[in-house]
């Protein structure tokens, strides 16, 4: 085994590391039940579907932001404060939701100020499961700095292990949540608690980039201004969207700040990590942002087999955690580029399949397929990110992370639902009729330009005036959600495309290698 010095790995620091992962999921999977179930949340407090969202993403933004931002000093603070940093955040989310809970009891009105409570708990979190990749990633690629990709897949098998074990404790709670809706906030605080027990005396090392002598200028030059203006602007369109900001202030800061990075690195950035941080955009979209639309698309066709969308997740999540665990072999067979190319070539197949599926057979045998191919994206790219750019530290490591969670925020998420609606209006002109479409349809806006809509409140107003119209429109609308993976798929295609072209690239200077700080393969 392989570690950054001459004594074995402390495997306890890297069991606490791999548990605070898992608790970033159980608080991604029962936050989602809390919000999705209409009658959790959004009947608690008198939430609509726009509010419950909002409430929901209140928890993932911070996630990416902090994850950047901490990066930054992370090194100076040190490992363990962002530890206690974490363990902080979990504890004050769980008193804000208590405490909007107390609100809500003693007065059933007060429900404006209850939400208030819930939206900035909500945000705390978000910057706790940040803070958490932002230790445990450079933490667990110096302990193994030989082994890089082998042991980042390794600790984010943690991540669907999460969702599996949180997810399967969140539907047996299902009855006792209704009753009572805290149940679900206490389950954060079993893994919580128990790595804070296990980081709290345990010795962390020091970054490989500290103790190697590169400077802090040296590790934002890494990263440089290409990479610097990726993560401004992600960071600034979130802002904007979620303060409600002119145009002129996002981008007026997104120059100061890009313009500031690069007086002070003086470098454009390694070109690898520039390209990586590019496929990194379609990369979290193919993973997170079809994990997080996957329920609600094969909800139908599940429940038409009496099934429940969310078991998809379930058993795609725990093929990722096996699967994680064995990347090691898998790599040395086929270097991480190559596992990357194959896994995107899977899953492009699992998501035309999933496309089409409709017997429960054929919906696990194709979300078996996608499960294979996603399983090694996130962690196999943080490997190839501190192989080829060790120089950038805990930033370019976790930078790139952050990028791709803000992607799927700002732009996966969005394109997927954009995707899904055109897929819809589809369905509905050629089964229907297209004069039908028009009745119900509405316009939107996003971040890559406007979009037309279903709109649920005209198909509810149709169905009283004419019924059979209504259902029609439904009906294919229902059938036009799962038809959407098939679009979704040119995501991982175009990343197949990329990986060939980096593996070709790669063989013109002699074959992958990871890169050591003293500048030898």
């Amino acid at each position: 085994m392989s570690q950054a010095s001459s004594d074995k790995p402390n495997m306890a620091l890297f069991w606490g590391c791999f548990i605070a992962l898992i608790t970033t999921a159980f608080a991604f999977i029962t936050r989602a039940f809390l919000v999705n179930d209409p009658t959790l949340w959004p009947k608690a407090f008198g939430l609509d579907g726009v509010q419950a969202q909002q409430l929901f993403g209140a928890g993932i933004w911070p996630f990416a932001i902090s994850i950047i931002l901490f990066s930054l000093i992370i090194d100076r603070v040190g490992y363990k404060a962002a530890m206690w940093f974490s363990f902080t955040c979990y504890a004050l989310y769980a008193v804000l939701a208590l405490q909007a809970h107390s609100v809500i009891s003693a007065d059933p009105a007060a429900k404006e100020k209850a939400y208030q409570f819930l939206y900035w708990g909500s945000v705390i979190l978000g910057l706790g499961n940040g803070t958490v990749e932002a230790f445990i990633n450079p933490v667990v690629a110096t302990m193994f700095n030989k082994d890089k990709s082998k042991w980042l897949n390794i600790l984010h098998a943690g991540w669907p292990g999460g969702l599996v074990v949180g997810g399967l404790i969140t539907l047996m709670l299902g009855t006792k949540a209704h009753e009572d809706w805290r149940v679900l906030v206490y389950v954060i605080a079993i893994p919580a608690l128990v790595y804070v027990a296990m980081l709290a005396k345990v010795k962390f090392p020091v970054n490989e980039r500290v103790a190697s002598g590169t400077t802090y200028r040296e590790m934002l030059s890494e990263f440089g201004i290409l990479g610097a203006a990726i993560a401004s602007y992600l960071i600034c369109a979130q802002l904007a969207e979620v303060f409600a900001w002119a145009p002129a202030i996002k981008w007026t800061i997104f120059a100061v700040s890009v313009i500031a990075f690069g007086l002070y690195c003086k470098s454009l950035g390694r070109g690898i990590l520039f390209v990586l941080c590019l496929i990194m955009l379609p990369l979290a979209t193919t993973e997170l942002g079809t994990d997080g639309a996957i329920s609600g698309i094969m909800e139908k066709p599940m429940a038409a087999i009496g099934g429940n969308g969310l078991w998809v997740l379930i058993y795609t999540s725990a093929i990722m955690m096996v699967l994680r665990f064995f990347a090691g072999s898998i790599i040395h067979r086929l270097s991480p580029l190559g596992l990357l190319a194959m896994s995107a070539a899977l899953a492009t197949i699992g998501l035309l399949l999933l496309s089409g599926a409709s017997t429960l057979a054929m919906i696990f045998i194709s979300a078996t397929v996608y499960a294979f191919g996603k399983t090694f994206f996130w962690p196999t790219t943080l490997g190839v990110v501190s192989e080829q750019t060790p120089k950038g530290g805990a930033l370019t490591l976790n930078a790139i992370a952050g990028i791709g969670m803000l992607a799927v925020g700002i732009i996966g998420g969005p394109v997927i639902g954009a995707l899904t609606e055109k897929t819809a209006q589809t369905a509905i002109i050629k089964e229907v009729s297209a004069e039908a479409y028009t009745q119900v349809a509405k316009e939107g806006k996003f971040v890559l330009g406007k979009y037309n809509a279903v709109d649920a409140e005209k198909v509810a107003e149709l169905a009283k005036s004419d019924p059979e119209t209504a259902k029609k429109i439904s009906a294919a609308r229902d059938g036009a959600n799962q038809g959407a993976l098939a679009k979704i798929a040119m995501f991982p295609a175009f990343m197949f495309l990329c990986y060939i072209g980096l593996i070709l690239y790669f063989r013109t200077k002699g074959g992958y290698k990871p890169v050591s700080l003293d500048g030898s393969h």
